[in-house]
């Protein structure tokens, strides 16, 4: 948006050539003679498309704020609203997320995630110190029982043996007598 310039001096009649040199011509109207020419109220504008790309710059009419000294009643102000290009637009009340919020939840939930990772690999942690515990034990378990048997040794081994040995001959010699005093009582032998 341009307003009127006036162009007195070298300076200012370069001034004014920038100027219009910053829109996109117009072939109905010399654009630099415009801005000389415009009056209270008037202005050359230029808007973007939908593409984002500038349009032709345009003579226009600018409507002058409205205003009054102190406060507008509530029936004023309704029919302001109601008198406005856009109403029926801004009526209801819309309470969106806010980018903040939305940021602040997406934090909320990364921190969130990696305390769950965080949780997960104390987890394995202990379970792996745990397996290795349980193994360290039962290697000690298998070294204790080891020892021990080192600790019998030969003579160890050689009681182990008699032991078994004499409880074979013992056992048999009770199964030979238990059988015969059966069968002698079933024959008649006394």
């Amino acid at each position: 948006m341009q307003h009127a310039l006036r162009a007195y001096t070298p300076n200012d009649q370069k001034a004014v050539k920038v100027a219009a040199n910053t829109f996109r011509s117009n072939p109905k109207f010399d654009t630099e003679e415009a801005i000389t020419q415009l009056n209270t109220g008037e202005a050359l504008v230029s808007f973007l498309d939908e593409k984002g790309a500038p349009q032709m710059v345009q003579r226009a009419n600018i409507l002058p704020p409205q205003g009054q000294i102190g406060p507008i009643t509530a029936g004023e102000r309704d029919q302001i609203m109601k008198q406005s290009l856009i109403y029926g637009v801004y009526e209801k009340l819309v309470d969106r997320e806010s980018a903040f919020e939305i940021l602040s939840q997406k934090q909320e939930l990364l921190a969130e995630e990696r305390e769950r990772a965080e949780a997960e690999k104390e987890r394995i942690r202990l379970e792996k110190e745990e397996r290795r515990l349980q193994a360290e034990a039962e290697r000690e378990r298998r070294a204790e029982a080891r020892r021990k048997k080192e600790e019998r040794g030969i003579v160890g081994d050689l009681l182990e043996q008699v032991g078994r040995s004499a409880t074979r001959q013992i056992s048999s010699q009770l199964g030979r007598t238990i059988t015969r005093s059966i069968f002698g009582a079933f024959f008649g032998k006394k």
